[in-house]
Formats: structure tokens, C-alpha cells, sequence
């Protein structure tokens, strides 16, 4: 049995960094055209799918959306192995300071190979002025997700703007998402 765990660990890991932790995206996609999450999935069921989320905080409480009403989120799934994921990180803290009433980061911990007391240590470690949540209820399979950095935009009224997976690197993640964040001012 202990064999047999070991060895699906090892695929679903090997899978997890074939299929999406990658420095450029090539299969960056707007939600407006529909395909961002599971094929043959429309943006009204994309929609629903975040309009009804809930992450769980690290101390284990409910969080939604609804929570973050006025503000440009960004919905970033990750994890602390993913290179991609973390060198944004400092940019996305940047405009989080930048428009602290404007902009929020809600860095959720998918729990491919790691759960909230590995993303409550890191987030000890490194002290990003992000809402950290960890992804109990399977919004990244909801949507269809294959790997990370997945990011999920939500305008300032809760409409989903856009689904993307994969980075710019610093410069371009920050180049983007302070655009959406001025379009919203």
C-alpha cells in the first residue's frame, strides 16, 4: 500500500510539473472567450463556479469573494515549489502596497503536494501583504485548471474578468495587473 502511494505521488508530481509551472504561458486566455477552464465550459458557467467559491483561511475560516467588494482581485493559485508562482510574487506585493484600497491577492494553496501548514509557514517566512487561503473545496479542479500559476481576475463588482495560466515574469505580471487596477481607479 505504502508502494503504491509512493508511486502515485511521484506521477501526480511529475505531472503537475509537465502540465503548467512554466515561466511564459502559452496558453494564456482571456475568460471572455469561454475556454479558459474546462473545455466546452462557457464563461456563465466559469462565473458561477468563482461567484460561488469558498477558500478557507489559514487558521480554517470560510472566506468568499463577496468579502473583497470594491477592490481588483486577484485570485493567484500557487504553491511554494512553483518557481513562476513565487517570482511574482514580489511584484503583486508592490501594487498591493501601490493601491492597498484598490487591489487585492488572495494566494490560494491548491494542495497538489501541499496543504495549509506548508503555505502558513511560507507565508510566516515571507510576509506578502496577501489574504492567504488554501483551496478546501476544489475550486481549481472546478475550473478546469492543469497547473499553476493560475490566475483568475475579479472586477471591483465581482465580475469575472479573466482566467490565465502561466506568468510574465515580474515586470509583465505587474505590467498587466496594474493596468486592470487603473482601469477600475
Amino acid at each position: 500500500m505504502k508502494f503504491k502511494t509512493f508511486i502515485l505521488s511521484i506521477c501526480t508530481i511529475a505531472a503537475i510539473l509537465f502540465s503548467g509551472c512554466s515561466q511564459e504561458s502559452s496558453n494564456q486566455q482571456g475568460a471572455s472567450s469561454g475556454s479558459a477552464g474546462v473545455p466546452g465550459q462557457d464563461l456563465s458557467e466559469q462565473s458561477e463556479i468563482i461567484e460561488n467559491a469558498t477558500f478557507t483561511d489559514l487558521d480554517g475560516n470560510p472566506v468568499t469573494l463577496d468579502q473583497f467588494e470594491g477592490k481588483l482581485v486577484l485570485i493567484d493559485f500557487w504553491e511554494s515549489w512553483c518557481g513562476p508562482c513565487l517570482q511574482v510574487f514580489p511584484a503583486m506585493a508592490d501594487l498591493r502596497e501601490e493601491y492597498p484600497d484598490n487591489f487585492e491577492v488572495l494566494a490560494v494553496t491548491v494542495g497538489l503536494t501541499e496543504g495549509p501548514e506548508e503555505a502558513k509557514a511560507f507565508a510566516a517566512e515571507n510576509g506578502y501583504p496577501f489574504t492567504w487561503l488554501y483551496d478546501e473545496n476544489g475550486v481549481f479542479d472546478q475550473l478546469g485548471a492543469s497547473g499553476i500559476p493560475y490566475k483568475v481576475f475579479i472586477s471591483p463588482s465581482g465580475e469575472l474578468l479573466e482566467i490565465e495560466m502561466g506568468s510574465r515574469g515580474r515586470e509583465g505580471d505587474y505590467n498587466k495587473t496594474e493596468a486592470k487596477i487603473k482601469e477600475y481607479l
